[in-house]
């Protein structure tokens, strides 16, 4: 099997994990353990498996001028971005983080642009507002009485907030990728991670009652722990190795069917009209600011 062909099943495997996430995660909050504890142990669980991993990978020792765009990269992919994805999943539902996070292919159009000076087409630019009508229309209009979701606003601008700043960090760590390999990188951007979320998420790790959890809330912490964090971050490192970022970026399409279908048939979630709506304005958009414009035949 090629290096392709297996980059591919990485990045269906991650899109697959994430989309199933939604549910599973949203199951165990807040009531066994709260967002920011879970926080801890993604976090804390993936440090320590990415240094046992990396035993079988090179010794590489990181340059001085590369600590800063590792802190960086760590504070946006391993801090606000998990952050701001547990604490929205509290307070809003799995169908709507499962289209939301899927407008990170637009957030990174905008970014290269802005950084990277990347040319905005009239068709990444109608994908871009199209995108973000969707987001907008689930955000304001798909509010719905819930115990289960207390603040559905909050909860979805959070995901917007996650969505972000995950796009800074798939520009950001690129270069990186280039220079240091998988299992290296993800050691010390994990390391730092675990440093700067320590203060924010100690306090409710420390309400976890573990005696009193329920068999199925272990499952649900070791598949976010193993799942959702060290294998879709290897994964993802994988097929950002052997895949251009745009053909990454496509298989994110498949997240919010996923989600959808597991938050469903579990009964997790409902659709309505707002939200097929939203869906359908999400998915054009980022279908349309990912597109690449045909070459224009010389004469």
């Amino acid at each position: 099997m090629s290096k392709r062909t297996l980059a591919i099943l990485a990045a269906i495997g991650a899109t697959t994990i994430y989309g199933i996430n939604h549910t599973i995660a949203k199951g165990a909050m807040p009531h066994y353990v709260g967002p920011f504890a879970f926080i801890m142990l993604r976090v804390g669980g993936a440090t320590i498996l990415f240094w046992l991993i990396s035993i079988f990978g090179p010794k590489q020792k990181i340059e001085k001028k590369d600590w800063g765009r590792i802190l960086v990269c760590s504070f946006l992919g391993m801090v606000i971005n998990m952050l701001a994805f547990f604490k929205g999943l509290q307070l809003s539902t799995p169908i709507n983080s499962a289209v939301l996070v899927t407008i990170t292919p637009i957030i990174v159009v905008i970014l290269s642009a802005l950084f990277l000076s990347e040319r905005i087409t009239i068709n990444k630019g109608l994908g871009i507002f199209l995108g973000f009508v969707g987001a907008l229309g689930l955000i304001l209009f798909g509010t719905e009485v819930r115990q289960d979701a207390p603040n559905i606003v909050l909860g979805n601008f959070l995901f917007i907030l996650n969505a972000s700043t995950y796009g800074s960090y798939l520009i950001l760590v690129k270069k990186l990728l280039e220079k240091y390999h998988p299992f290296v990188l993800m050691k010390w951007l994990f390391s730092l991670a675990f440093i700067m979320n320590f203060p924010i998420t100690l306090p409710e790790f420390m309400e976890i009652e573990w005696s009193s959890m329920p068999l199925w809330v272990y499952g649900s912490v070791a598949f976010v722990v193993i799942g959702t964090t060290f294998l879709t971050y290897l994964f993802n490192v994988f097929a950002l190795r052997e895949l251009k970022a745009s053909t990454v970026g496509a298989f994110m399409y498949i997240q919010p069917l996923i989600g959808i279908l597991f938050a469903i048939l579990t009964g997790k979630d409902h659709l309505t009209w707002v939200k097929i709506m939203a869906t359908v304005l999400v998915l054009l958009g980022v279908y349309m600011a990912g597109k690449r414009p045909k070459p224009v035949n010389q004469p």
